[in-house]
């Protein structure tokens, strides 16, 4: 882990160790939201977070506690 980070996101002051990650980070206040849910409309800049909303539609649950068997 590094401890410095001296990348810091000019709308909300969050600040990241890497350009890559402010990069990234940044995505999320642009009013873009290029993919969309085809269930419900709503919009997310990267792909993985529409990958892991789908989830709220088709009640995947992919992990279960090894202890008790529950799925989240």
């Amino acid at each position: 882990h590094r401890e410095e980070r001296p990348f810091v996101c000019g709308r909300c002051g969050r600040s990241f160790s890497w350009k890559e990650s402010l990069l990234i980070h940044q995505r999320s206040h642009a009013q873009e939201r290029a993919h969309r849910c085809p269930q419900c409309g709503r919009g997310f800049s990267r792909s993985g977070n529409l990958a892991l909303h789908l989830r709220v539609h088709t009640g995947e649950r992919p992990f279960a506690c090894e202890r008790c068997g529950r799925a989240f």
